[in-house]
């Protein structure tokens, strides 16, 4: 191993582990060497090695059991854990991590809930190591600008925002059909998707959440729903169903080259089926979210996410006391580990529009820049794995940040659970 050199190991070897495998691999093959995998399915990890050989031309490597986590850390004494294990474990393998003494890069969210995520905050406290956490949103070029122009006062003091998140029929749908539907899982779509809507207005208006209200419910997905619009076919799982062949919202693992070998050959091991219907029972989780929150720097943040909309991506309006300014961004569809890791986030089109107080409108230039997430994933795994350049928007996130981010989202589910604003200090303890 080379001086500098730093070792991984990557608990979780579904969909989002390979974007970090396979740029360590590759790309970063100088500064940073993997390890070893940790799963519950051994079966998923032999189908990240034989991507490995297969695809990056890199060494397959160790493999180990959820339950050998230790042993796994004694025997190949890693500088970093990567997390991308299901959201409810995160915090599990975040503690632990830490406790052994390595740093940890973790999967947002952070964690699901305010109980898990004051025990992450506890042990940074205890063992003194560091999590990051990935928002490569906050790498994107557009993203970037829209902090560099609120930074630099463009609009003057932020007081409102208004912010509309639409996830379509194929990347939304795709929520309902994996464990994420289950709410004890990923905290919700609040939890598991907003947390990257939360943490960049934080990162964009350089402020945290005081109070949240929200209401939210299942109104499109799920049986029920499905019945009152008159369907009278349902199905359990698509795969190998007559009944799916022709539904829009089926996900066929059988006919996808990745998604066969990924989940439907590993499912005999851990029983985990990816192609539920999205129109079952057993549904948690919203679909129609609307959020109230307000801030320390007492500007208000209005939001809504649907997750059945006819086109993804979002509009957002930034009001200040000099103008404002509005993004609106297309982005590509995307099924996890259904396809090229590039097209997640991908743009398809985008427009910042300033609009000075006593001045004519105009368009705000911004970069292009190949890569998953809008350009910013490229950014992101440099950031994390090449050589570190200075950064004056200080994109990096920490802990902090993954706790601000997900605390929004925490606090709305409670407020949609008992019909209270919830305040973020009645949740948590920070330290700093």
């Amino acid at each position: 191993m080379k001086v500098g050199k730093k070792r991984y190991v990557i608990v979780g070897s579904g969909g989002r582990a390979r974007y970090f495998y396979s740029a360590i691999a590759t790309t970063y093959r100088e500064t940073a060497e993997l390890a070893a995998f940790c799963d519950l399915n051994e079966t998923r990890m032999n189908y990240a090695n034989e991507l490995l050989v297969k695809k990056y031309g890199h060494e397959p490597v160790r493999t180990y059991g959820a339950h050998q986590f230790d042993e796994m850390i004694a025997a190949e004494k890693p500088d970093t854990v990567i997390v991308t294990s299901v959201d409810r474990t995160h915090h599990t393998y975040i503690i632990r991590a830490m406790e052994l003494g390595c740093d940890v890069i973790t999967e947002k969210p952070m964690t699901v809930d305010e109980r898990k995520c004051q025990e992450i905050l506890d042990a940074v406290k205890r063992t003194g190591r560091q999590v990051r956490v990935t928002f490569n949103y906050r790498y994107s070029p557009h993203h970037t600008k829209i902090k560099e122009l609120i930074a630099g006062g463009a609009i003057g003091q932020v007081t409102s925002i208004h912010f509309e998140w639409l996830l379509n029929t194929s990347h939304g749908a795709d929520y309902f059909r994996r464990w994420h539907r289950d709410k004890r899982n990923s905290g919700g779509l609040l939890v598991h998707k907003s947390t990257h809507h939360f943490d960049l207005v934080n990162f964009w208006i350089d402020s945290q959440p005081e109070s949240v209200f929200a209401h939210g419910d299942l109104l499109f997905y799920g049986r029920e729903n499905a019945e009152r619009r008159g369907v009278t076919q349902f199905y359990d799982r698509a795969t190998g169903n007559p009944i799916a062949e022709n539904d829009p919202f089926a996900l066929h693992l059988d006919k996808n080259e990745q998604l066969k070998a990924m989940y439907l050959d590993a499912e005999h091991e851990d029983g985990y089926r990816r192609d539920q219907s999205v129109f079952g029972d057993g549904i948690s989780i919203e679909d129609t979210m609307g959020v109230l929150v307000k801030y320390r720097n007492n500007a208000i943040l209005t939001y809504s996410l649907n997750a059945y909309m006819p086109w993804e991506g979002y509009r957002i309006a930034f009001n200040g006391t000099k103008g404002r300014l509005e993004a609106n961004i297309v982005e590509q569809s995307y099924v996890n580990a259904g396809g090229d890791k590039a097209l997640e986030g991908a743009l398809k089109g985008k427009s910042l529009i300033m609009y000075p107080m006593f001045g004519a409108p105009y368009a705000v230039e911004v970069e292009t820049r190949e890569g998953g997430h809008g350009g910013g994933d490229p950014v992101l795994l440099n950031d994390l794995f090449g050589t570190a350049v200075e950064d004056p928007f200080h994109r990096a996130a920490n802990h902090v940040d993954g706790a601000r981010s997900i605390l929004t989202g925490i606090a709305a589910n409670r407020s949609i659970r008992e019909g209270q604003p919830v305040f973020i200090d009645d949740l948590v303890r920070f330290y700093d």
